[in-house]
């Protein structure tokens, strides 16, 4: 089947300008774009890994403390998954490095993660489209640096399903490809979740820092209720939260539930808030202080409405959460969300400029109180793609291409596709 039928409706998924910049937001000093790396823009038929595509996509990114920039991407003309490291100061450390080695399959939106408390320690994930038999091709991989990401260890591949892993599905004929989620604790803890074509939500541990994985273990969705765009946050004592959505149901609403660090329920799954509302691309984070901040795109017509932020927030470890409030006008979605030091919240928006449009560039919205009062969204400069370009996410607007260190230093990342001319990606840093 076709990879992500969601690239058809785009047009449906997109609305008005975002608000002008003003308040919290516009006080984020940005630096200039680093383009990390330009190619082809060929998409040729889908026809599974003998698809003839040559472009770059699926850029992620994680920072440390030190204001180090641990990037990731895709090249479809090599299948492979990328990775950089780059100084404060933008040096690039090493050449990027093929993370997937597996040039017979493609490899698609990854995520990156740096140990807490050893950033020599990073972490990649990533969809990659093996098909094992089943109706959809799809397994989660994983590999480590142990050295600062000049090398990886071979990869390990932790679903071995026939599910479809990596497909947040929101009906038969439409997805989002990038259904998973990476988060690191100190001490070598490591959880990830994922879910699958046919319904299943899925978490695996490591408590060796990634040099192996418990059994992963279904945790929710079915094939009637399929969840879709898992969240992690490590709470206290390693608490691990996770909220997600589902689809097939036009008024879809936020699941949550919470597990110990041996992925032990703590409480059953519940829908966290009931909405008029589609809720879509929930994404969570713990602060120093035990609150827990939530953040996701709602539209008021279904998966094919005018999407804008709403905003919840925890101060008791997720057993209840304040009524949600929106952080943004119509015209942005699909969030990723980071917190400093001080528990601030920052969220990074796809920025959905006309009607029938990909998404272009990306607006950021910040609090600067832990998340009592948020400042208007404003767009990130030089986060558009040259010429018009439209944002790059071919294979789904699962994306995370925003972080923020404990001193409030932000790294954001962004790709461009011009059919037949360019291909990009390339960073954006601020504080």
């Amino acid at each position: 089947m076709r990879p992500a039928l969601w690239l058809g409706l785009a047009g449906l998924l997109v609305t008005a300008t975002a608000a002008p910049a003003s308040g919290f937001a516009a006080a984020v000093a940005w630096q200039s774009e680093t383009v990390l790396a330009t190619g082809p823009a060929l998409q040729g038929p889908w026809r599974q890994n003998d698809s003839r595509w040559d472009y770059l996509d699926d850029p992620a990114v994680a920072m440390d403390d030190h204001g180090r920039v641990a990037l990731a991407w895709v090249d479809q003309a090599r299948r492979a998954v990328l990775f950089q490291r780059r100084a404060a100061d933008g040096t690039p450390a090493a050449p990027p490095v093929d993370v997937a080695r597996r040039p017979e399959t493609f490899s698609w939106l990854p995520r990156v993660a740096i140990a807490p408390d050893d950033p020599e320690r990073i972490y990649v994930l990533w969809q990659e489209i093996i098909f094992s038999g089943g109706s959809h091709g799809g397994d989660i991989l994983f590999a480590r640096s142990r050295d600062g990401g000049r090398s990886f260890e071979p990869p390990l591949n932790l679903s071995q399903s026939l599910g479809g892993a990596g497909k947040g599905r929101i009906s038969k004929e439409l997805w989002h490809n990038g259904s998973l989620d990476l988060a690191a604790g100190p001490g070598g803890a490591l959880h990830v979740a994922w879910t699958e074509y046919e319904g299943g939500l899925w978490l695996a541990r490591s408590a060796d820092g990634g040099a192996s994985f418990a059994p992963p273990r279904q945790v929710a969705g079915s094939d009637a209720e399929p969840a879709r765009g898992p969240s992690l946050a490590l709470g206290r004592e390693g608490t691990v939260h996770l909220a997600w959505t589902v689809g097939e149901d036009a008024a879809a609403d936020l699941r949550f539930a919470s597990f110990t660090a041996q992925h032990a329920p703590v409480a059953a799954p519940r829908v966290l808030a009931r909405t008029e509302g589609f809720s879509e691309s929930p994404k969570l984070a713990a602060d120093g202080r035990g609150r827990l901040h939530l953040v996701w795109g709602e539209s008021t017509g279904g998966p094919y409405g005018p999407y804008h932020l709403r905003y919840a927030r925890s101060a008791d470890g997720g057993r209840t959460f304040e009524p949600p409030r929106a952080i943004s006008g119509p015209g942005a979605g699909f969030p990723a969300l980071a917190l400093d030091g001080e528990g601030n919240p920052y969220v990074l928006a796809e920025r959905f400029e006309k009607p029938g449009r990909w998404p272009r560039g990306l607006v950021l919205v910040v609090s600067r109180d832990g998340g009592e009062r948020f400042g208007e969204p404003a767009a990130v400069p030089g986060s558009a793609g040259p010429d018009g370009a439209a944002n790059g996410n071919r294979q789904g607007l699962l994306t995370d291409k925003l972080a923020v260190n404990r001193h409030g230093a932000v790294a954001v990342v962004n790709s461009s596709f011009v059919r037949g001319r360019e291909s990009r990606v390339w960073l954006i840093r601020g504080g």
